[in-house]
């Protein structure tokens, strides 16, 4: 049995993110020798793929806090990266809204405590100017806060990259591994999955949501994970002409509240709820959330309201009773834990995975930048604002299936398809494909493209099995 460097468990875009981080380094002059494991079919397939997709800054942030710290220099980390791997990135900054005097009188704070966490790039507003640059805006704001460096990104594609890259630094992707047990020995850890058995001389635990069953299976009792469901709805992309920019509410102690926002694929999002739960599987809608969303919209832009919804979807953010992240680390079992991260760490991921690095290195695990890395991939674009291939001339007329249309509400093609099954981490199920290239994820969800992208799916996984090739 492969005895591991590192073990990463936890396959949504933080441990992707450390995985990519530690297999692109070397320990006593060798590739250090890394496992992600995931319990689910695919990477990304939790928390990371149900968010409000935004870069932060982190102008609210609480200053001083690690997460402070970490979301700052990740927005840095992730917004170079996202130009290198082509990841879709839309600076459309953001607009903090006041609707009573007491929230007005919080803007100057914020914009105070933006500065306290290093960023001073924010803009107090008045009314006037809050509805020329949002003039869909329901009446009754008072004034507004602009955070010009806030950007929609694609969640989906992030983590893709992360793993991508991972594997092709040498990281091995074991997924349908959920863990069962933890049994900590001399000189290495043994983790029990459902699948079998795999040793690591140290554990780091990114599982988000299962963080503390993790960590409890080690010993620990120091955080306790409860589920938010934060439900959200997707308007049409004709409803994109109505916002331009971000616009947020004054944020309060349980988040930032509901948010009007442009999406990377070319909607409008409403959302998200805020509702503490206790089942880690629940992310399905409900109708008293989708009431309460509707009755903020007619609010905060009732034209939204007259504009088809296409989709509704929830995630659960891993929240606890800290207001930090829980980032700690035990020598004696080699054991890191990355807990409580919760709608900041799409923005923090890179940034936590250099201080995984910063942590083993004070724990005696020096490592270095390996000389040989292989390129960073880049990947497919599936972002609105961008090129995509069925509007390439180019590479249609090099290739004609990049104009052939299969999903003709997110025109996704073909030449897409083919390469998302032939990709180093193909799609294993529906919903995979669907974050690798937005098939049936259009206004008619799937109505009418769903047989044929279900076909092509279970053909590529048939010719996956007849070569030899995991399903």
């Amino acid at each position: 049995m492969t005895t591991y460097d590192v073990a990463v468990v936890g396959g949504g875009i933080v441990g992707c993110a450390v995985a990519r981080e530690l297999s692109g380094r070397t320990l006593d002059g060798r590739r250090l020798d890394v496992a992600l494991i995931e319990a689910r079919v695919d990477i990304g397939d939790v928390t990371s793929k149900a968010n409000t997709a935004i870069l932060h800054t982190g102008f609210d942030t609480t200053p001083g806090t690690l997460e402070s710290r970490l979301v700052r220099r990740g927005y840095e980390l992730l917004s170079a990266y996202a130009v290198d791997a082509g990841i879709p990135v839309e600076r459309t900054g953001a607009v903090l809204v006041a609707w009573t005097d007491e929230e007005l009188a919080t803007l100057p704070k914020l914009a105070s405590k933006a500065v306290s966490n290093g960023y001073d790039h924010s803009l107090l507003i008045d009314a006037d100017e809050v509805y020329r640059r949002v003039p869909a805006l329901g009446p009754g704001a008072l004034g507004g806060l602009v955070i010009p460096d806030e950007s929609i990104v694609c969640s989906w594609t992030a983590a893709l990259a992360f793993a991508t890259e991972a594997v092709h630094r040498g990281t091995t992707l074991l997924l349908s591994r959920g863990v069962t047990g933890v049994d900590v020995g001399a000189a290495a850890t043994t983790l029990r999955t459902d699948a079998g058995d795999i040793t690591a001389r140290w554990v780091v635990n990114a599982a988000g949501l299962g963080g503390d069953v993790v960590d409890r299976a080690l010993g620990h009792d120091r955080f306790t994970v409860v589920p938010r469901r934060g439900e959200l709805l997707v308007f049409d992309k004709l409803a994109r002409r109505l916002v331009d920019h971000i616009v947020l509410p004054v944020p309060s102690s349980r988040g930032k509240g509901v948010l009007v926002s442009p999406t990377i694929y070319g909607n409008v999002m409403l959302g998200p709820t805020s509702e503490n739960i206790e089942d880690r599987s629940a992310t399905g809608t409900t109708e008293a959330g989708i009431d309460f969303l509707l009755g903020k919209g007619r609010t905060l832009m009732p034209a939204l309201l007259e504009e088809e919804v296409t989709a509704t979807y929830a995630g659960l953010r891993a929240a606890t009773e800290h207001d930090d992240y829980v980032v700690d680390v035990d020598a004696a079992q080699r054991y890191l834990v990355l807990g409580g991260v919760r709608s900041t760490g799409l923005t923090a991921s890179m940034a936590l995975a250099e201080h995984v690095v910063e942590l083993l290195a004070a724990q005696g695990m020096t490592t270095v930048v390996r000389a040989d890395l292989p390129a960073v991939p880049r990947m497919p674009n599936i972002g609105e604002a961008f090129l995509r291939p069925h509007a390439d001339g180019a590479l249609i007329a090099n290739d004609p299936d990049y104009g052939r249309v299969v999903c003709f509400c997110e025109r996704v093609t073909r030449g897409e398809m083919r390469d998302a099954f032939a990709s180093t981490i193909p799609p294993s199920d529906v919903d995979g494909l669907r974050r690798r290239t937005r098939a049936l994820m259009g206004r008619c969800q799937g109505f009418y493209c769903g047989a044929e992208v279900t076909r092509l799916l279970e053909e590529s996984l048939v010719g996956r099995t007849h070569s030899g090739g995991a399903t």
